[in-house]
C-alpha cells in the first residue's frame, strides 16, 4: 500500500520525513492548550451564570480594582505562548528554513512550476545545472535545456514526477515561469510557494519509502486542478539505477 493514502482519515498525513514529527509535536502542543483553555473557560462561564443569577445574587456592584485572581490567567496565558513561541516554535522553525544541508550532501534538485505542471532538474555527476533557454522550450525538451551548453548534457528533467533517495537529504530550489504556484507534499510536512523571477530552496530527508502526491496550495489559475505531481522516494540501489538509466538515455 502507498504509504502516503494509508493514514489519511480523522488525524494527520503519515509522517515521512525527519521533521514531521516535530511539526505534529508543536501542533499537537497548541491544539491541546487551546482544548484546554475552552473547557476551563466553559467550566468558568457556566459557573457565573448558575452561582451568580439573578435568584442568587444581590444587584451587581462594579469595580475597577484589580485583583490577583482577574490578572493571573492572563499572565500564565501569556507566559505559555511566549514558550510556545520561542522554546517550541522558533528552533524547529530554525531548522526547518535556516540550517539547509549542504549541496555536497544532499540531493540537488531545481524544480521549475508553470501552469499547470511541476518540472524537475536533476545535475549531471559534475553538480552543475545546465543553461535553460525559453525559446528552447518544447514538448521534448520541457525545461528548455541548452545542447550547446556542456553543463547540460548530462542532466536529467521530468514532469510532474520526482524521484529521491531514502534516507539521504534532499534540496530542493522552486521557481515559477509564469505566475505563483506552491509546493506541497502534506506527508513530508513541506510547503513553499514559487514565485516568478525568485529562488526559493527548501529540504526534507525522507524516512519512508513510497509515492507522495505534490499539491499545489496557491490557486494558479483555471487549470489549477491539473497542478499535481508525484514524489517517488526509493532505496539508494533503486535511485542510483534510475540516475544512471536516465543519464544514459541522454548520451548521444
Amino acid at each position: 500500500m502507498n504509504p502516503a493514502q494509508s493514514n489519511y482519515g480523522w488525524g494527520l498525513p503519515v509522517a515521512a520525513s525527519t521533521y514531521a514529527d516535530k511539526i505534529d509535536r508543536s501542533l499537537l502542543i497548541l491544539h491541546a492548550a487551546m482544548a484546554a483553555i475552552f473547557v476551563l473557560w466553559a467550566v468558568y462561564m457556566a459557573y457565573c451564570l448558575v452561582r451568580y443569577r439573578k435568584e442568587n445574587s444581590p444587584k451587581a456592584v462594579y469595580s475597577h480594582k484589580s485583583t490577583l485572581a482577574s490578572y493571573t490567567p492572563d499572565v500564565l496565558i501569556f507566559i505559555f505562548e511566549v514558550w510556545l513561541i520561542f522554546i517550541v516554535g522558533v528552533p524547529i522553525w530554525a531548522h526547518i528554513r535556516e540550517e539547509l544541508p549542504a549541496p555536497e550532501d544532499a540531493t540537488v534538485i531545481r524544480v521549475v512550476a508553470e501552469q499547470f505542471a511541476w518540472l524537475a532538474h536533476y545535475p549531471g555527476p559534475d553538480g552543475k545545472f545546465g543553461r535553460m533557454a525559453p525559446s528552447l522550450v518544447d514538448y521534448a525538451n520541457p525545461l528548455g535545456l541548452d545542447p550547446q551548453d556542456p553543463d547540460a548534457g548530462d542532466d536529467v528533467a521530468s514532469v510532474n514526477e520526482i524521484r529521491v533517495p531514502l534516507g539521504r537529504p534532499v534540496l530542493v530550489t522552486l521557481t515559477a515561469r509564469d505566475v505563483i504556484h506552491s509546493f506541497f507534499v502534506p506527508e513530508f510536512r513541506t510547503k513553499q510557494d514559487a514565485v516568478p523571477g525568485m529562488e526559493n530552496s527548501i529540504w526534507f530527508e525522507p524516512v519512508m519509502a513510497g509515492r507522495f502526491e505534490i499539491g499545489c496550495a496557491q490557486l494558479c489559475g483555471l487549470g489549477h486542478y491539473r497542478m499535481r505531481g508525484d514524489i517517488f522516494v526509493l532505496p539508494e540501489d533503486e535511485y542510483a539505477a534510475w540516475m544512471a538509466g536516465e543519464q544514459a538515455g541522454r548520451r548521444p
